[in-house]
């Protein structure tokens, strides 16, 4: 992989607001520190938007929303291919930059933006794919007609942990279905979805199709939007203490939303699996993005009668990962976002060590700077450590056991969330079960990462509402239109 020029990468990636194609200060001159997770020090600083910067960037989506609509789906397809392609051919410079603000090591960062890319070519692909359609009514007296057209304006809001990815699926499908759209990224990590705008306008998506407002006053720019009757939809990812704040707000518009909130994966394995390939996918499950993800798995539930193997096993690997900057060759921990978020991890564990816990491998925060916390295996896990109930968003494996399947699904099923599942076992039976019987929106089976571009991504219960990804991707992003004609073939 070529080398990167940090230096050069910092100083050529937009700082400004990017509002109807150009790039632009604040306009009371505000700016955000951006932050590198792994030394404690500012990269740079970025412009923060006023409530009057997020108005001017939906005036810019609501007048290109007409003229982006009625282009052609082609024309749509093939400015998501050609971002597609200059994305992959830009790997290098987006994963340092994902990497330098949100601190994931550099080959997950290079994961990330393969993930991204694939959004950008599978809704170019979906973009000629909307289809309507027509029937006579039942009684045959006229003809239905039903067509799809764009929602208009959007407002997505994006979390810091996959900074390119979650700017992509959202932006994606919206500018394949014809929606114009504002971006405000997370505080933390603007410098990413800023450097995919210029990407965007660099292959020639017009100005004011997408517009991106970095704030470090989160509510006091997004209220006024989403009050806004001109905006028609909003898509969020994040915690569901926030998504459930935004569902109030946008109830007085009756704006449609989707809502890819928080997770509790559980990780069923049962007595029959394949310990190898259950270790290999905990280990991917639990720390992929240092455990950041909301798709992580969360809650380990092992069968009782290979709980200690599993458990040794799982705490040799975790025990033998690198804890590095994300930069660093070899690096395969990198550090959590910051340190109020490394000190709520470290409060999960402290909680459930004492109170009969027993940390296998890991469990204390670590010497230097940056926010680092060692991959850990808690053992003998007590059923109401708050480790089990909470989204824990760190590299923090706790471990609990079951002795029949019925328990391990109450298990499972034991939360408010339902983002996420795993199970490991060789019983083709029984992983029809579980799919029928475990409340999550998305299941992997034997194996420990399940995303996928051209699957429908999204949970139920309190993970939230809607579907990113696959062909239900687009839909988020169309409305249908019924239209009654005449019956043709009636005398004139």
């Amino acid at each position: 992989m070529a080398s990167i020029n940090v230096p050069h990468l910092l100083a050529t990636t937009p700082t400004r607001l990017f509002i109807d194609g150009q790039w632009l200060h604040a306009q009371d001159g505000a700016t955000v520190a951006v932050v590198n997770p792994a030394t404690g020090e500012v990269l740079t600083q970025t412009a923060s938007a006023s409530p009057a910067d997020g108005r001017a960037a939906l005036d810019a989506a609501v007048a290109a929303q007409s003229e982006w609509a009625t282009a052609a789906p082609r024309t749509r397809g093939d400015l998501l291919l050609r971002a597609h392609d200059l994305l992959v051919e830009r790997t290098e410079q987006f994963a340092t930059l994902i990497t330098l603000e949100m601190g994931k090591p550099l080959p997950e960062a290079r994961g990330e933006v393969a993930y991204a890319a694939e959004f950008l070519r599978w809704f170019a692909e979906e973009s000629v794919r909307v289809a309507g359609r027509y029937q006579a009514a039942p009684d045959g007296r006229s003809r239905l007609l039903t067509i799809k057209r764009p929602v208009g304006p959007c407002l997505f809001i994006t979390p810091w942990n996959f900074p390119l990815a979650m700017a992509a699926r959202k932006i994606s499908p919206a500018l394949a279905a014809g929606c114009t759209s504002v971006l405000k990224p997370a505080a933390q990590t603007p410098l990413t979805a800023l450097a995919f705008a210029a990407l965007l306008a660099e292959v020639g998506v017009p100005a004011g199709v997408v517009n991106v407002i970095p704030t470090a006053h989160a509510q006091e720019v997004t209220a006024p939007l989403i009050a806004d009757r001109r905006l028609r939809k909003l898509s969020f990812t994040g915690s569901t203490t926030v998504g459930r704040a935004l569902l109030r707000q946008a109830a007085d518009n009756v704006l449609r939303t989707s809502m890819e909130l928080g997770g509790n994966a559980p990780f069923l394995v049962f007595d029959d699996a394949d310990l190898d390939a259950a270790v290999a996918g905990a280990t991917a499950a639990k720390l992929r993005n240092m455990g950041e993800a909301c798709t992580a798995a969360n809650r380990f539930f092992v069968h009782e009668a290979i709980a200690g193997e599993f458990c040794a096993r799982l705490a040799e690997v975790f025990a033998s990962l690198s804890v590095a900057d994300g930069l660093s060759d070899g690096a395969q921990i990198g550090p959590l976002i910051d340190g109020p978020a490394r000190d709520g991890v470290h409060e999960l564990v402290t909680d459930a060590v004492a109170q009969g816990a027993i940390a296998a491998t890991g469990g204390e925060l670590l010497d230097g700077s940056g926010y680092f916390y060692p991959a850990t295996v808690l053992t003998n896990v007590p059923a109401d450590a708050r480790v089990l109930h909470e989204e824990i968003f760190g590299p923090v494996a706790p471990v609990a056991t079951f002795r029949t399947e019925a328990e391990a699904v109450a298990l499972a099923n034991d939360s408010e969330y339902g983002l996420a599942g795993y199970v490991f076992t060789r019983d083709l039976a029984r992983v029809l079960r579980m799919s029928e019987q475990i409340e999550v929106g998305m299941l992997g089976v034997n194996q420990g990462v399940i995303s996928n571009p051209a699957a429908p991504f999204g949970g139920v219960k309190h993970s939230g509402l809607g579907r990113e990804g696959g062909v239900e991707g687009i839909e988020e992003f169309l409305e249908t239109v019924y239209v009654n004609l005449p019956d043709p073939t009636a005398a004139g």
